[in-house]
């Protein structure tokens, strides 16, 4: 969702809204909040047999803080976008989007999951999300950033307290 609200804010800070741009909006998102986790999960890895008995826990409470941050975002209909679509302006936005994907991809570490099915489904998902994200902010304006900020916080939350639940109470 950060990727997505991002990518209404560079919709909202361009004259020109080209295939070419949002399909680079897409393709950039995506890329980063697909690779994120894997090097997240990689991590996770390394430590996951140590922290076992707590690893619930973990992904709970990474998920709560990481979703109250982009709630707390949501209040703020503030976009501060550079202009650029060039490779290196485009990186930039994507790895400060994606940061917090390396955090999930810690949480996903403890899970018995397949990163690469999962790192590809977040990374297409983002990607289609991002240039729908790009569309919309130039022509919603900024209460859709604040509704996508909501929805994810929202999400990601609901996520850590189904993975606690389901570690507490139905194992």
């Amino acid at each position: 969702m950060d990727a997505f609200a991002a990518s209404i804010c560079k919709g909202l800070s361009e004259k020109t809204h080209s295939i070419k741009n949002s399909l680079s909006v897409g393709f950039c998102f995506g890329f980063f909040q697909a690779f994120m986790p894997v090097i997240g999960f990689l991590l996770g890895r390394r430590f996951a047999g140590a922290i076992k008995a707590i690893d619930h826990w973990i992904a709970f409470f990474l998920l709560l803080i990481l979703g109250l941050e982009m709630i707390k975002e949501s209040r703020n209909a503030y976009c501060e976008v550079n202009r650029g679509f060039d490779f290196l302006s485009l990186s930039k936005m994507g790895v400060a989007t994606s940061i917090d994907a390396l955090a999930v991809g810690v949480g996903l570490a403890f899970l018995n999951i397949d990163i690469v099915k999962s790192a590809s489904t977040i990374g297409i998902v983002t990607a289609l999300l991002s240039v729908v994200g790009f569309k919309i902010g130039s022509k919603l304006g900024m209460k859709s950033k604040q509704i996508a900020e909501l929805t994810g916080g929202i999400i990601l939350i609901g996520l850590g307290v189904k993975i606690l639940i389901e570690h507490l109470f139905l194992q």
